[in-house]
């Protein structure tokens, strides 16, 4: 292993212009006679909208233009669509109902988009956004996940009754009844997935821009994936020729998820650039995005467990209701369906799982995926579940987990839920969780601290996650509206240095460095050689984007195979070179040498041959540029084990996190110092929703929490010194034997911090986030139950 090949854990490098704020993002960027766009927004949760009075707004110094969404449907403009089609119970497609840019009859959260300003400054746009009179008939709001479907609840669209927008199943019910019929003992809980608000830090943006000589637009955004945003755009909202867009996301600071989707703003930005003839730009304030960011999570769930003498698994139900808000995103449907009961089996050899899901709207913001994405959903009702389990049972946590693993010997392993684990070795994972926790020590931990007063909890996470979403078409059947492969192309410069056009975004998860490594320990070249570029559709081959833990399962395994085109290509151009059969040509660091000989020729020297192709092998193309698409055959399936143990203060509730140990098994590691780094920020996130965040509505659909007085971000002092360690078993089915790394620690984080939590507590459930005052009054509950 070189100092910066493959399993080296090199600095990134795009940090150094990250801090010293050369970083380059889309509210950084001017267009000439560029606009400003401000929205007007619903102060209700549901409304009718009976008129819009524009006249005050257009009359306003520096206003260029007000729009609604009547001027919208003048335009043919369409609907926001869902790219996932979930067949219900019944064989019938999820309710849709339309999901305009401009709301154009009701609108149905409060955020929803009524009107925009496009002004000569912001601060013009914003006041003249003051002046635009709608006239509102104030509705009921259905607000509540667990009462949209109550009979006198309100109805949120008229196509969706009883506000269902579908009721899904996964599994056989008969089976697990039956398995349940002969359970020694069932455990059964009730959960809730609180609501979280994603807050990237940097807020979303965009800029149109539109190309009269030309007719075209191009869009700066704050996207996750630009070319499946250009792609629904075209194909789906604006009507456009694709050759007619161009999308350009720069620097992104952080998405989550949050940033994947096709979004109102965008459209009507890149829309109006026509419109006013002028680039129309806008930028989220923070307000804007806790009302209008996709949220995440917010389920409600019911779960049981069945389980022989001995505690081994028989059979698992699940039956959860989600929140899709008011519309659905792009891809809603996808979280709570085939992202989240596909993994209840977690790391288990339980035979039977029956899981149902009755997706739901709201008068609340759309719900979409958030770090982790149905995963983190699934990994809480799974290892809460099994916690309970064991406490009811008198089993040691790990003990229990231990009998019901499955084992090294069993992969590749089919669960009863559609998925088919390539491998794995969770015992291991474990194994080396309770060595660096010290478990056997823990009860001695916990006597120090009932001495001082304090309670001590311990808790487990025995996570597995489905990342890179595949194959493309496995997930097309089951309602996928696009491919889930990747592109990229490798372009060897006559000089020697190498770009690399990559369909993989990188919004903070450190592309640059890994893909460089990448490129040149394949290579053989210096890494400071390697120029990775990315999102822009104007220079990128067709590409899906980043989400999933699938960037480099998935864009780095076509960056290998656009790396061995480059190598079998050169291998020509080599032999030629040196007299010598293509056979006899081997590859080793860089350097191209015919076998059992001294002749040699570096990769630089064929390169540059390529290009000035004076000595050149017939039949070979000049140039050294090589482009690859990858569909994966699978899921990749990495998987850990997290504990976590708490110090509370029953006397203020405060919860003190005073160690976390995370293994996780990851496949080969490109760079172990950027995994940490993708594991410490999903353990903090996993923290936040545990102990702080929480996404609140009243019962008439105002945002409670629209702001950092009111919903509470994890900071430092919060969190621990995590401590990480690895397991590897390599995937089997992509070139580079990887995982995903970079949602394990949102995913495993929430149930391992409640398990703890409850532990110390010895109490069986609580719901997050558990709050101070929250955690207080159950150890006072239970100090008085116990005098």
């Amino acid at each position: 292993m070189s100092d910066t090949g493959i399993g080296a854990s090199v600095r990134r490098k795009e940090d150094f212009r990250f801090l010293t704020g050369q970083g380059r993002y889309t509210d950084d960027i001017n267009r000439p006679g560029q606009l400003y766009a401000f929205f007007v927004r619903s102060p209700h949760a549901h409304a009718q909208i009976k008129g819009v009075n524009k006249a005050a707004a257009e009359a306003a110094e520096g206003v260029r233009a007000v729009f609604t969404g009547a001027d919208m449907e003048a335009d043919n403009v369409g609907s926001l669509p869902c790219g996932w089609v979930v067949t219900d119970r019944h064989g019938e497609a999820h309710k849709a109902p339309p999901h305009f840019p401009l709301a154009r009859d009701k609108a149905r959260y409060v955020g929803d988009h009524v009107a925009v300003v496009v002004a000569e400054s912001y601060a013009a746009a914003k006041a003249a956004a003051e002046l635009v009179e709608v006239d509102y008939g104030e509705l009921p709001a259905a607000a509540e996940t667990g009462k949209a479907r109550d009979a006198d609840a309100p109805q949120v669209h008229d196509d969706a009754p009883g506000n269902l927008c579908y009721d899904w199943v996964l599994g056989d019910e008969a089976e697990a009844d039956a398995a349940f019929a002969n359970a020694h003992h069932v455990t059964k809980i009730d959960l809730v997935n609180n609501r979280l608000i994603p807050n990237a830090m940097e807020p979303r943006a965009a800029i149109g821009d539109y190309d009269a000589g030309t007719d075209s637009y191009t869009l700066y955004s704050t996207s996750q994936n630009p070319h499946l945003l250009k792609l629904i755009l075209c194909a789906f909202v604006l009507g456009l020729n694709e050759n007619k867009l161009r999308v350009i996301a720069p620097d992104v600071g952080g998405g989550f998820g949050s940033k994947i989707f096709c979004y109102a703003e965008e459209t009507v930005c890149t829309w109006a650039s026509r419109k006013v003839k002028a680039p129309v730009k806008w930028t989220a304030e923070r307000s804007e995005s806790f009302t209008s960011d996709a949220h995440g999570r917010d389920h409600i769930t019911h779960a049981e467990l069945a389980m022989d003498e001995n505690g081994k698994f028989l059979g698992m139900k699940v039956d959860t209701t989600a929140n899709m808000g008011a519309y659905l995103s792009s891809f809603a449907t996808s979280v709570p369906t085939y992202l989240y009961a596909t993994l209840l089996a977690g790391q288990y050899t339980t035979p039977v799982i029956f899981a149902n899901v009755k997706a739901v709207f709201t008068n609340t913001a759309p719900v979409d995926a958030y770090r982790g994405a149905g995963r983190p959903e699934a990994t809480f009702v799974v290892e809460r579940l099994v916690e309970v389990a064991a406490r009811e049972m008198g089993i040691d946590p790990a003990e229990i987990r231990r009998r019901n693993f499955i084992q090294p010997d069993q992969f590749p392993y089919q669960t009863p839920v559609a998925l088919q684990y390539d491998t794995g070795n969770y015992g291991a994972s474990m194994d080396m969780a309770l060595e660096m926790i010290d478990y056997a020590g823990f009860a001695g931990r916990r006597s120090n601290s009932e001495a001082n007063g304090k309670l001590r909890g311990i808790g487990f996470s025995a996570y597995i996650e489905a990342c890179g979403i595949a194959p493309s078409a496995v997930v097309g059947s089951l309602g996928a509206g696009v491919g889930l492969w990747e592109s990229a192309q490798v372009r060897f410069n006559a000089t020697g240095s190498v770009s690399v056009f990559t369909g993989s975004h990188s919004h903070g998860q450190g592309h640059e460095t890994t893909f460089s490594q990448l490129v040149a320990d394949t290579l053989g070249i210096p890494i400071e050689n390697v120029e990775i570029v990315h999102g822009d559709t104007g220079s990128i081959p067709m590409a899906m984007g980043t989400y999933g833990s699938r960037s480099l399962a998935v864009g780095g395994s076509a960056i290998a195979r656009a790396c061995d085109k480059i190598i079998e290509k050169s291998r020509k151009i080599a032999a030629h070179l040196m007299e010598a059969s293509v056979e006899d040509v081997e590859f080793d660091n860089g350097t191209f040498r015919v076998a059992g000989t001294d002749k040699e020729k570096s990769i630089a020297e064929v390169a540059f041959t390529a290009y000035v192709p004076h000595n050149y092998p017939e039949g070979v193309e000049p140039g050294l540029d090589e482009t690859a698409f990858y569909d994966p055959l699978n899921f990749t399936y990495p998987a850990g084990v997290h504990i976590c143990e708490v110090e509370i203060d029953p006397t203020t509730g405060v919860t003190e996190i005073v160690d976390w140990v995370a293994v996780d098994d990851f496949g080969k590691v490109i760079n172990p110092m950027v995994v940490e780094g993708q594991v410490h920020g999903g353990i903090a996130q996993g923290v936040g929703q545990a102990l702080l965040e929480n996404c609140v509505y009243d019962g008439s659909g105002q945002l409670l929490t629209g702001s950092y007085m009111d919903y509470c971000m994890p900071r430092a002092d919060d969190l621990p010194s995590f401590r990480v360690g690895l397991t590897e078993t390599a995937c089997t089915h992509n070139p580079l034997g990887v995982k995903g790394c970079g949602e394990a620690g949102a995913i495993a984080a929430p149930a391992a911090t409640i398990n703890a939590i409850t532990n110390a507590l010895g109490i069986l459930s609580m719901d997050m986030p558990a709050s101070t005052e929250k955690v207080w009054r159950l150890a006072n509950t239970q100090q008085m139950a116990a005098e």
